[in-house]
């Protein structure tokens, strides 16, 4: 792991349990992740996270990890690219209310908002949905320059999102994870494109 890496190592903080017994329910639970899933880079961390959260090891075969930032174009990039912003408290900006319910509160400072309930008259004008309209109402706002975007359940709103990358917005990370069988694929390679395309 780069000098980098030891830095936001230093920095993380296991944010879920907070009484004994939770602690060593939690760190049971993670050696036995560790059984199955690298921990070897940052990118390990997260999927060793995410399999904990799913309960499911197949899932660490399921994340993709796309960009580059000063220290080189590996997979931990965006980790960094993401801890970085968390650290200099940027906003984490979220498609809808349950995926904002979803960021823990302790363990920074950064504000949480959500997409959905902007850009009403936008949607409702168009005929696009309500995510993909608010996207595009924060982006005029300059909310996404600089900020955590995720994307936890709008595949419209990732495209939104992609969109506004390539007029010029600049998030510092994205987390993308839209739902459902249609478009959500589709929207998840398009995030891509555009994270590679724009860096």
């Amino acid at each position: 792991m780069t000098d980098d890496g030891r830095e936001f190592e230093r920095e993380y903080a296991d944010l879920g349990a907070t009484t004994q017994n939770a602690m060593d329910i939690a760190e049971t639970s993670m050696d036995i992740v560790r059984q199955f899933v690298p921990d070897e880079t940052l990118a390990d961390r997260i999927r060793q996270k995410s399999v904990h959260s799913m309960g499911d090891i197949e899932f660490q075969h399921l994340i993709e990890f796309t960009g580059g930032d000063g220290l080189g174009d590996d997979e931990d990039a965006p980790v960094r690219a993401g801890a970085r912003a968390v650290l200099d408290e940027a906003t984490i900006v979220t498609d809808i209310t349950m995926s904002k319910a979803g960021i823990t509160g302790r363990g920074h400072n950064c504000e949480k908002r959500k997409a959905i309930g902007n850009g009403a008259e936008l949607a409702k004008e168009t005929g696009m949905t309500r995510t993909a309209a608010s996207v595009l109402e924060l982006d005029k706002q300059g909310v996404y320059d600089g900020a955590v975007a995720t994307i936890g359940n709008a595949p419209t709103a990732a495209f939104a999102l992609a969109d506004c990358i390539e007029d010029g917005t600049r998030p510092a990370a994205i987390v993308a994870t839209p739902v459902g069988f249609v478009k959500a694929e589709e929207s998840r390679q398009r995030i891509r494109e555009v994270s590679e395309a724009y860096d």
